[in-house]
């Protein structure tokens, strides 16, 4: 079977391996699509000198979608020929945070696949029984994949803020996170206002229901956010670029009261705690990724409100092509990018 691994120097090679067999507890997926996500970026760029022998390197995806192909023994509620997403986390499955789901917040251990465990950019993936969400009737395996982990984690974070119909609501950063909180929002009633420095992804986020866009490289966006908001602020912003700078212009384009959620991750940013938050009496949100049930939540979402996934995802490659899906990915002239398997 093949697999694919991220050799350095911004390289992605296919090995091929035997086949893969199922233990206690586990089953094997038939890979049908796996995502391609900003988070990947630092393992793909980094330098070949910094890499672990071949042998070492973990296969990559974290939006790993398939169908049951196998099933090791002692596992329930799972039969072959199922159409699973992966909740790409595990966990102890004994403490506060496994219990409701949040395996990757466990306070004991946890791996996440597609970093500290193989990935689902490969033909057949080993998992856990417990981490396979059913996908629902009426979603295919690509959209599945993007609900895996950036669709999903947009969902998610949309739903903290709890926009109402009234609202307006600034996202700063439109790839593939910020184009799906873009979607999410819109399709909630909130007026949305999209900030980004690209034309392709502005444009885009338009498609996805932003009734506002600011290109961020020529305009001052809170200047702008103040003028489209009588001079309050929006209600609610999100930042899903992880900018030092942008994250500062989301809690300053607030308005009092309003709720701002960091999900962009990286970089440390400071701020004037009293003046900019403080003194508005802002609600600072943080928000990563969901639970094993929040990924079936997102799903039946998506189905049900009939979110426009088709806009969203731009491009699609098979698995022998997944090069060029990075380098376009790279290039910022795509909305979500998914690999086909």
């Amino acid at each position: 079977m093949k697999r694919l691994l991220f050799t350095g120097d911004s390289v992605v090679e296919a090995i091929n391996i035997e086949n893969l067999a199922p233990r206690a507890g586990e089953v094997l997926l038939q890979m049908k699509a796996s995502g391609v996500c900003g988070s990947d970026l630092k393992n793909f760029r980094a330098p070949k000198s910094e890499k672990p022998e071949i042998s070492d390197l973990k296969v990559p995806g974290h939006e790993p979608v398939g169908v049951v192909a196998e099933l090791g023994s002692n596992v329930g509620g799972l039969s072959i020929g199922d159409k699973v997403m992966m909740h790409h986390y595990t966990g102890c499955l004994k403490c506060s945070m496994c219990l409701i789901g949040y395996t990757q917040m466990c306070l004991v251990a946890h791996e996440v696949y597609g970093s500290t465990a193989h990935g689902g950019h490969q033909e057949y993936m080993v998992v856990p029984a417990y981490t396979c969400i059913p996908i629902p009737e009426g979603l295919d395996f690509i959209a599945a994949a993007a609900c895996s982990c950036g669709t999903g984690t947009a969902f998610h974070a949309v739903k903290r803020l709890d926009p109402k119909g009234l609202d307006t609501v600034a996202i700063f950063g439109q790839g593939p996170v910020g184009l799906s909180a873009t979607m999410f929002a819109a399709q909630l009633g909130a007026r949305v206002i999209a900030v980004d420095v690209s034309k392709y992804r502005l444009d885009l986020a338009r498609e996805l229901g932003a009734n506002e866009v600011i290109d961020s490289s020529s305009d001052n966006a809170e200047e702008v956010i103040r003028e489209l908001t009588q001079g309050e602020g929006a209600e609610c912003t999100l930042d899903a670029t992880g900018i030092p700078e942008v994250r500062i212009q989301a809690v300053d384009s607030a308005k009092y009261w309003g709720k701002v959620c960091f999900v962009g991750e990286g970089n440390t940013t400071t701020f004037d705690v009293s003046a900019q938050i403080i003194h508005k009496q802002l609600t600072i949100l943080g928000s990563w990724t969901f639970s094993q049930a929040g990924l079936s939540e997102v799903a039946n979402f998506v189905v049900q409100r009939k979110s426009p996934m088709d806009k969203l995802i731009t491009h699609t490659y098979c698995l022998d092509e997944a090069q060029k899906a990075y380098e376009a990915f790279i290039s910022g002239e795509t909305g979500k990018v998914i690999l086909t398997i």
